[in-house]
């Protein structure tokens, strides 16, 4: 089976891929010749999952799941939400996002804060829309450097470490986007 990852990172495309079983060939938006910056212009998450899945299946007539993240941070109003990757700019900047962040928690007490992964499934000429939602904390520092975001501040509930300080199979274990990915395994393999 052929499926398209409607994404251009690397490292996401590198985590997500670890995940799938070997008998689903995995394509990158970069591997179907898609050089194009999919517009993320829905008010969810959710909804730029559907939006990047339907643009590969309606312009290249492929199966394709997509998926967006966001971070959501209790005492910011769920900030920064859908606007996780531009939240300090538009140039999708880790560094300035996080730093933008940590300033804005600078005098709040309450540091929770959950991932969200919506991941939408454009097959067969229909949708089905998958969720994994990750619970923890905004730490004061960045720790680790492994993975990508805002990974370096982020620490799961019943952890001590951040997602940058742990390894790819325990990151996708209990991350928001294994979370996801499972469920949609699961209905891949039905």
């Amino acid at each position: 089976m052929k499926l398209v990852f409607a994404t251009h990172n690397k490292n996401k495309f590198t985590e997500v891929k670890a995940l799938l079983p070997h008998h689903i060939e995995l394509l990158s938006l970069d591997d179907i010749g898609c050089n194009e910056n999919i517009e993320e212009t829905a008010d969810t998450i959710e909804g730029n999952a559907i939006l990047k899945a339907n643009y590969v299946r309606d312009n290249y007539n492929l199966d394709c799941f997509a998926d967006d993240t966001g971070l959501e941070v209790k005492s910011l109003n769920n900030e920064p939400g859908v606007y996780s990757a531009r939240y300090a700019g538009q140039d999708n900047n880790s560094k300035a996002n996080i730093e933008k962040l940590l300033n804005n928690l600078a005098e709040k007490n309450d540091r929770s804060a959950r991932f969200k992964t919506a991941i939408a499934l454009s097959m067969n000429h229909s949708e089905v829309l998958f969720l994994g939602i990750c619970e923890g904390k905004i730490i004061e520092e960045l720790r680790g450097d492994s993975g990508f975001g805002y990974d370096p501040v982020f620490q799961p509930d019943g952890y001590d470490k951040t997602f940058a300080e742990m390894t790819l199979q325990q990151k996708g274990e209990i991350g928001h986007r294994g979370k996801a990915m499972r469920q949609l395994i699961d209905y891949l393999t039905e």
